[in-house]
């Protein structure tokens, strides 16, 4: 039980909870487009031939790349 109380709480404190990927990435593109995207985070799915799906399957395989896209987020929303 104390675990789960743990876990709740973690979730209450975190700002991306309930947030999904594909609305981080359409938000992200609507307010950078995907050059200025490419030239912030120098990933290949933002630079040659971007789309959304293909990001997202990047992404979802990439930790690293993932919590860059989700720092910008939170950057650029606030």
């Amino acid at each position: 039980m104390e675990e789960n109380n743990k876990i709740m709480q973690e979730q209450v404190n975190n700002p991306l909870h309930g947030v999904k990927l594909l609305d981080i990435l359409e938000y992200l593109h609507a307010v950078y487009g995907w050059k200025e995207l490419g030239d912030r985070i120098q990933i290949r799915c933002f630079q040659s031939n971007p789309s959304i799906k293909s990001s997202l399957k990047f992404l979802r395989k990439t930790p690293w790349a993932r919590e860059q896209v989700e720092q910008l987020y939170l950057e650029t929303y606030k």
